[in-house]
């Protein structure tokens, strides 16, 4: 091997290794950027590059993921004059690796001053319960402001969050007892709710009881009435069947004179009753024989008729009371 090709294999080797020496790699989800002379040239995204020796240089390596700046607790007073420590949490990306590289000198502790007195400014404006009770607005207000901001600087805050707040301890102690006496007040009104509740559902009760039972006893009323007016319908046919059945049987004299006399027996039937049968209806039962056989009237008017003989005077007895 002569000179002339050991040259070129050496030469060649230096050439590798300087094109080895400037290719840059760029990861997924960076970019890098590059100065020309001290001079802002270009931005790499993700992929090879190769970097001019001596006249390009990488001046900052960015990520383009989702960041997480966690601020520290920051004294703040309300509109009530309470202050308390609250810490807050911002969630940012870089969407112009140039203007974040030149938009200032450390944009990360921009970041964190301007939320900071961003917080400051905005629970200024509320008092105790309203910052208690207000994270949602807070958070959209320091988002919409912080984020409109930070444009110049490249960074798009995508949310803000209030991590804690911790009122002074007096406070707490205020807040604990006020607490506890509004879980009091409601488990006495739960109480007193359920009382009601269940006096309310047992007078329903007693009045679907009442209602039923008035509606089981005119139901009875009504069922009794029913076989009642039945009945006497019955006894009504009945009795009217009977007198057309008598109709038809063309019934002689001394049968109508049994049916009077029998009508007559049911009138007196009952206490303290008393019966005047007319003089022709007892003269016409006398005379008829059938009928004074049968029921015996005519024997018994006949002995009723004869006076009762007189009793006969005893001679002892009558003798003894002369002679006294």
């Amino acid at each position: 091997m002569g000179p002339i090709m050991k040259f070129l294999i050496v030469l060649a080797v230096i050439v590798l290794a300087f094109i080895l020496f400037n290719l840059r790699i760029v990861p997924q989800g960076h970019e890098y950027v590059i100065e020309f002379l001290g001079k802002y040239s270009k931005t790499w995204s993700a992929g090879v590059h190769f970097k001019l020796p001596f006249f390009e240089k990488v001046a900052k390596r960015l990520t383009l993921m989702e960041q997480l700046l966690d601020a520290p607790p920051q004294p703040v007073i309300t509109m009530d004059n309470v202050t308390m420590q609250i810490d807050s949490v911002v969630y940012f990306r870089i969407f112009d690796a140039k203007l974040y590289a030149y938009g200032a000198v450390n944009p990360i502790m921009a970041l964190e001053n301007l939320t900071a007195t961003t917080l400051r400014n905005i629970v200024g404006e509320l008092d105790l319960d309203g910052t208690l009770t207000s994270r949602d607005v807070i958070n959209a207000k320091m988002t919409e402001i912080i984020d409109k901001a930070t444009d110049e600087w490249g960074i798009r805050v995508t949310r803000v969050e209030l991590k804690n707040i911790m009122p002074p301890k007096e406070i707490r102690d205020a807040m604990e007892k006020q607490m506890k006496a509004e879980r009091e007040r409601r488990e006495t009104l739960l109480q007193a709710e359920g009382h009601k509740a269940a006096v309310i559902t047992r007078a329903e009760g007693e009045k679907q009881a009442a209602i039923l039972a008035a509606e089981g006893e005119r139901d009875a009323r009504i069922a009794r009435a029913e076989g009642e007016a039945k009945a006497l319908l019955l006894q009504r046919q009945a009795e009217a069947d009977g007198l057309r059945a008598l109709v038809a049987a063309n019934p002689n004299e001394a049968v109508l004179e049994l049916k009077r006399y029998e009508a007559m027996m049911k009138l007196a039937d009952g206490q303290a009753a008393k019966v005047i049968i007319p003089t022709d209806i007892v003269e016409s039962v006398k005379k008829n024989v059938v009928f004074s056989e049968t029921s015996g009237l005519g024997s018994v008017t006949e002995q009723g008729s004869h006076p009762e003989p007189e009793p006969k005077p005893d001679p002892c007895c009558d003798d003894k009371a002369e002679e006294n």
